[in-house]
């Protein structure tokens, strides 16, 4: 018999049949399926997925034109960059659960900022950026430009030499993101390293608050980002976590809606992988039929929720549609003869 050309789509497609497993699958399936109709994808990440190194696959997912815009964390947009210039000096902690306030005291003083298995070095990380941007927001306070938070890190990771790569640039999403001119929104991205770094000068008055626009000039960018992406086959949302990085963007249809009094089309796919067991009013958020009662998604709208480690899940299923868009044919005869 021979090998096969999907190996993971196949795996997937055989092994996963029940329970969060099936979840994986028919999300995966349903995610293809509007992709190659001709549907974008918006892809809302919480947590700390930079720093996992979600980047490795992430980025050819970007190139391969599987994924149209994000909403990020302030921690996720500037941890891409990190993993980018620092990545040979970041340490890990394997045994991490086991460590104790004096080894954590230890990696404190080491000029480490562990990140549950892993650790950001400051002094190669965030001192490293802080001299290329601090800069920019300085010329920006003086000529009275204002930008969006990521259109900083967008013109950064675009020029900073490649001498400075310590990491695989094809494993960075921010860079790839930024080369494909994605549409991008940080709600609350002063919660962020260098949010808290942007506010020190502003308090010093070395920057002005207002060359940053504001979460509500994302949210009014939005609406026209959001008509644009769900032209068509419409756009579907794939959730990593819970928060702001979920909440913030899912909200643009019924604001278009109701509080522009425009017609909009609802998301037309749904996906959330959370470990945090989602239940009404809960931090990971509510599950997708409550979403209908707020008019983000209909009743017939693919809805999948799938309680795992969003570390795992999300790198198999890019693995799965990448395979798909290098062979569609392929992809699809086996979808047909095994998702059921």
């Amino acid at each position: 018999m021979p090998k096969t050309e999907l190996p993971v789509l196949e795996f997937v497609l055989t092994n996963f049949k029940n329970f969060n497993a099936r979840q994986t699958r028919d999300a995966l399936v349903a995610y293809w399926r509007h992709v190659e109709a001709g549907g974008k994808m918006f892809w809302a990440v919480a947590g700390a997925m930079s720093s996992a190194q979600l980047g490795l696959t992430l980025a050819p997912a970007i190139r391969a034109g599987l994924i149209h815009g994000f909403s990020v964390t302030g921690a996720n947009l500037e941890e891409s960059l990190f993993r980018l210039v620092a990545h040979h000096s970041y340490k890990d902690f394997p045994d991490y659960r086991y460590l104790t306030k004096a080894d954590d005291t230890r990696i404190l003083e080491d000029r480490m900022r562990r990140v549950t298995d892993t650790s950001i070095p400051e002094d190669e990380a965030f001192r490293a950026v802080e001299k290329f941007i601090v800069p920019m927001w300085t010329r920006a306070t003086e000529k009275g430009d204002r930008r969006f938070w990521h259109e900083y890190f967008y013109e950064l990771i675009q020029s900073i030499g490649t001498d400075l790569h310590e990491g695989d640039p094809e494993a960075c999403w921010l860079l790839a993101a930024a080369q494909a001119k994605l549409p991008i929104v940080v709600p609350g991205h002063e919660d962020s390293t260098f949010g808290n770094i942007f506010a020190s000068h502003v308090k010093n008055g070395e920057c002005s608050p207002s060359i940053v626009k504001s979460g509500i000039e994302y949210m009014a960018a939005f609406y026209d980002q959001y008509k644009e992406l769900s032209a068509g086959k419409g756009v579907g949302f794939f959730q990593i976590g819970g928060g702001i990085a979920g909440d913030f963007p899912i909200c643009v249809v019924p604001s278009i809606k109701y509080d522009l009094g425009e017609p909009v089309k609802p998301w037309a796919y749904f996906c959330q992988i959370s470990d945090s067991t989602t239940s009404y009013g809960s931090y990971s958020g509510a599950t997708p039929n409550e979403k209908i009662t707020w008019d983000k998604l209909t009743q017939d709208t693919p809805m999948f929720v799938v309680e795992s480690d969003a570390t795992i899940v999300a790198p198999l299923m890019l693995t799965a549609l990448l395979e798909c868009k290098r062979a569609p044919a392929e992809a699809n005869a086996l979808i047909a003869k095994l998702a059921r």
